[in-house]
């Protein structure tokens, strides 16, 4: 094989690499933030030092969004996690928290707290772009997991039940002590609003 052809197909082959290389960095020290939740309280990265945290972008009129609420996958999993002590933060870029909240209550949501991000601050810092956008911190404040809820996605936003839930995932081997063996993937979505203010 010539330079040229060698050079070629290792360029093409990175180019196709799954995941998301933007953002902040899996393994190093996750973007600061200080956010008022929808149920008035402040929730910030120093403060949840100690815990570990979900970040879901979230927004009611996304129909990706509202698929995984309407079949009680979302709720389902934030359920199963917060019980075990794990801190779920809807982050509401483009919805008003107040809608955002409503939406989550008629699906029995169970995330910890809405967060109101509408000044798109920290969607900036974690380079958001979808709703769904999911990341995964550990007690250290480090990032574990950055990307898609699980494998599902299509493109009408009618995402079957089921595949493989990288949130899910990402918590039960970090959580015990595993290295995350899928720590990026490429997240997908109705894209997250930055031009509404």
């Amino acid at each position: 094989m010539s330079v040229v052809a060698t050079t070629t197909f290792w360029l093409a082959l990175v180019l196709i690499q799954p995941g998301d290389s933007s953002g902040p960095l899996v393994g190093a020290a996750a973007p600061t933030f200080s956010n008022r939740g929808a149920d008035g309280r402040t929730y910030s990265l120093d403060y949840l030092k100690g815990k570990w945290i979900v970040l879901e972008w979230y927004n009611p009129s996304c129909p990706y969004t509202r698929r995984h609420y309407d079949i009680g996958a979302l709720p389902a999993l934030q359920r199963e996690w917060t019980a075990r002590g794990v801190v779920w933060l809807s982050v509401s870029t483009t919805a008003r928290v107040e809608r955002a909240v409503a939406f989550a209550r008629s699906k029995q949501g169970a995330a910890t707290a809405v967060l109101d991000d509408m000044e798109t601050t920290m969607a900036r810092a974690y380079r958001a772009k979808t709703t769904p956008h999911m990341f995964v911190i550990d007690p250290r404040g480090v990032l574990v997991y950055k990307g898609a809820l699980n494998d599902r996605p299509a493109p009408d936003g009618k995402l079957s039940s089921g595949g493989r839930n990288f949130v899910n995932d990402a918590l039960t081997q970090a959580m015990s002590g595993r290295s995350v063996e899928t720590p990026v993937t490429t997240p997908y979505g109705c894209a997250v609003n930055y031009e509404q203010q």
